[in-house]
């Protein structure tokens, strides 16, 4: 009788027991998918627009990746980081942050958000706190085939349209350059001169691509703020629009990122 009795109360207690371990092995699991980096949003800069990234799209895509294209309105660099908050609060995990040439400014700022975990730079300014875009870009003469204009009466910087093939996307085709410059947005001076308020690369890692024949950015340049920060580096040739002519090493370095901060 005692083990009948004792056995009918020790029932209760094992299916309460299986509940507990079943509830703590969808709990770890959650907690594992939490940490695998799924979600990659890329921030175009200046004289372009989101359209540039669709290679690289298809490409992390097919591996797997949920890919957000952030469209910047070039505004200010406030405009542009609001633009990009929007994106990254619709993302449902961890995400890295990829941002090219003025978009590095942008991913700067931005990626204080709590659902950034690293940061990728590709040919892309990098600033320190108080510092702004063009103080990086006065650091180095710029290249013979560098097309960028002083602002209009509106306070507006255009590429030179003669220039535009040769110091801004060397690497593509004649039709592909015609394209991306009648597609690029309007940029605004002001956002060139604003001051970073706090740099998420100093709290998050960071990698990056440097353009060893970029026209627009010196690599020079490049290189200096990467090693300043510390930055992972990968050097790939190609012009200042790489992430279009090298899709897949650009991809590669994301990826790279990605799984390294998912451990």
């Amino acid at each position: 009788m005692k083990k009948a009795i004792l056995s009918r109360s020790l029932k209760p207690s094992l299916f309460i027991i299986a509940i507990l371990m079943m509830m703590s092995f969808v709990r770890v699991k959650n907690v594992t998918a939490q940490t695998t980096v799924k979600n990659i949003v890329l921030v175009h800069g200046a004289f372009a627009d989101g359209s540039g990234w669709k290679g690289l799209y298809d490409i992390l895509t097919k591996r797997g990746y949920h890919v957000s294209v952030v469209q910047n309105p070039l505004t200010s660099l406030e405009d542009d980081v609001a633009a990009t908050k929007v994106v990254l609060d619709q993302q449902d995990g961890p995400t890295i942050l990829v941002g090219h040439s003025w978009g590095g400014a942008v991913i700067t700022e931005a990626g204080n958000d709590p659902k950034v975990v690293g940061l990728v730079y590709v040919a892309a300014f990098q600033p320190d706190a108080g510092e702004s875009a063009l103080q990086w870009l006065k650091t180095a003469p710029p290249a013979p085939e560098n097309g960028v204009l002083s602002p209009d009466e509106k306070g507006i910087v255009y590429y030179d349209k003669a220039k535009y093939h040769a110091g801004f996307c060397a690497d593509l085709s004649k039709e592909e350059a015609e394209f991306m410059y009648a597609s690029q947005g309007a940029f605004y001076a002001k956002g060139f001169v604003t001051p970073i308020t706090h740099a998420a690369w100093k709290d998050k890692p960071a990698y990056a691509v440097v353009a060893t024949e970029d026209k627009s950015i010196n690599p020079i340049i490049q290189r200096n703020m990467y090693k300043r920060s510390g930055t992972i580096m990968t050097e790939v040739k190609g012009s200042h629009a790489v992430y279009i002519s090298q899709p897949k090493a650009v991809a590669d370095v994301i990826e790279t990122a990605a799984k390294a901060l998912s451990k």
